[in-house]
């Protein structure tokens, strides 16, 4: 039997997925949720919880528990405004819409150019890029701006 195949090195572990995504979200919202709890909020089993950690910590993409990501893994991110404008009458689907993004830190309706205004968050700028192409796509987004943010001047968020 080629032992490789069963337990591949840290090297060929596969890149985070929706799933890992999520569940990295909502430690990052509250580390000290149990797994029972990011289970039921994620929508499948606890042990598949336990297990989707047990892979993030071996490959080195979890660290530490906190509420924040600090050093490196923060500084590979990549966050974004976005200014969307929808068509009369689709803003509760593509808020819906917008809502399934595991990237999307908060969304505000504004006044202005724009009917909403979404902040993401995403491990690279080809995943940010391939975020905006999804909401771009949603039916009734008519437009969207982005602006990349290059560095954190003030942040009172705890």
């Amino acid at each position: 039997m080629d032992k490789s195949r069963v337990n591949p090195a840290p090297s060929s572990v596969a890149p985070p997925d929706d799933l890992d995504r999520r569940l990295i979200l909502l430690l990052q919202a509250n580390a000290r949720d149990s797994t029972a709890t990011l289970a039921r909020k994620l929508g499948v089993a606890r042990t598949t919880v336990v297990a989707r950690l047990a892979r993030l910590e071996a490959s080195g993409r979890i660290v530490g528990y906190t509420a924040r990501l600090g050093g490196d893994e923060a500084g590979r991110s990549v966050q974004a405004f976005v200014g969307i404008s929808v068509s009369p009458k689709a803003g509760r689907e593509v808020i819906k819409r917008l809502s399934e993004l595991p990237e999307l830190r908060q969304l505000a309706s504004v006044s202005g150019e724009f009917d909403y205004m979404a902040l993401l968050r995403a491990d690279t700028t080809a995943r940010l890029d391939a975020l905006l192409d999804e909401i771009g796509d949603i039916d009734g987004v008519l437009r969207t701006n982005s602006s990349v943010v290059l560095a954190l001047r003030v942040d009172r968020q705890t």
